[in-house]
């Protein structure tokens, strides 16, 4: 394939966008326990970066990430391990698939203006998914969030208990988590957690839902053991993405810049946050984000000639669609720093009067 060097020239403007797109991903990732890539991987989208190197780039940050994310919810105990390999075995099997078919998109040639690349297919291919999948997400993690609110913090158990009534062997028990589950209804989860992180770059939000809807579970150990599966989901995906030489290295490097010092953050935010205040700050954010990433479509329609634009219609678009989900996700980010700063400032204020009653 040709080089990476001609879809993307990173000037410095680029390359502080690209370290903003980390930690303010970082800190959704840590808070949300998703891989925070439903914010990064499209910002990479509208930084002109083509879909499938935008996910492989990520996917490959991703590795790093988890492993720092997933370290700091095993020391507040929110990891269940077992659980996480057993998705494992699965969602290795769905990336192993999304690659294949992201890569064969991107070679696709369209007939439009702009397609000679032929990743317009695979961009169209990757937004649309992502507006399917993160709109029924982001609608019903509000939805949820608003019925609860007047019924106690924890979100709604319903299909945690009609799957608890599936008794087909193998069951098995996960101590973290407390919970016993069919060995089945977790390969079919992590398959599709798996599938979607190597097509979109977005695992956790069908890991991490799915752990708290289906299986019936906390949702901070929902958030650590997904970013625990996400250590070898992202070395996984790295290897494939590297593999088809769609990994620029130069991106993973400018999102390691920004995400390891967010990350930190939105995971101690999940200790001092309620349950309901993280669900709806969760399904505000990915809204917006599925809202940038509709804008976009019609200029990839535009690029592979099932539409006509006029003027510079398309750079209005993507102009509008990054101003969308930098505004979410600044907004996302103000909303947890407030959050762990106010925490942290009324403990310091109990550890003060504990001192002076002491003295």
């Amino acid at each position: 394939m040709p080089g990476l060097e001609n879809f993307l020239v990173l000037g410095f403007n680029e390359a502080i966008q690209v370290v903003l797109l980390g930690f303010i991903g970082g800190v959704l990732s840590g808070f949300i326990g998703s891989g925070g890539a439903f914010f990064m991987t499209p910002g990479m989208m509208n930084l002109g970066v083509p879909g499938v190197i935008a996910v492989g780039s990520n996917i490959t940050h991703k590795f790093g990430k988890a492993l720092m994310g997933s370290r700091r919810h095993g020391e507040l105990g929110h990891v269940d391990k077992k659980l996480g390999l057993f998705m494992l075995i699965t969602a290795l099997i769905g990336i192993r698939v999304a690659v294949w078919l992201n890569a064969t998109l991107f070679h696709m040639k369209g007939d439009g203006h702009g397609a000679e690349s032929g990743s317009a297919a695979g961009d169209l291919y990757i937004s649309a998914i992502f507006v399917f999948v993160l709109s029924i997400v982001s609608i019903s993690i509000l939805g949820d969030a608003i019925r609860t609110r007047e019924k106690g913090e924890g979100p709604s158990t319903k299909l945690a208990e009609f799957f608890s009534r599936i008794k087909i062997p193998p069951m098995i028990l996960f101590k973290t988590a407390d919970v016993k589950l069919s060995f089945w209804i977790i390969a079919v989860v992590g398959l599709f957690t798996g599938y979607l992180a190597g097509t979109i770059g977005v695992g956790g939000f069908i890991g991490v839902p799915a752990m708290i809807y289906i299986f019936g579970i906390p949702t901070a150990v929902a958030a650590g053991t997904e970013l625990y599966l996400a250590m070898f989901m992202g070395a996984w995906g790295a290897i494939n993405y590297a593999w088809g030489g769609f990994v620029d290295i130069r991106l993973v490097f400018l999102l390691y810049c920004g995400s390891l010092t967010g990350i930190y953050i939105g995971a101690y935010g999940t200790k001092v946050v309620k349950e309901r205040i993280i669900r709806l700050v969760t399904g505000i954010i990915i809204l917006l984000c599925v809202i940038s990433r509709g804008v976009n479509i019609p200029v990839y329609l535009n690029q592979l000639g099932f539409i006509d634009m006029t003027g510079n219609t398309d750079i209005a678009l993507n102009t509008i669609s990054k101003a969308i989900l930098f505004a979410s996700g600044i907004s996302g980010v103000i909303v947890i720093l407030y959050s762990v700063f106010r925490a942290y400032s009324k403990r310091r204020k109990v550890q003060e009067v504990l001192r002076s009653i002491g003295a």
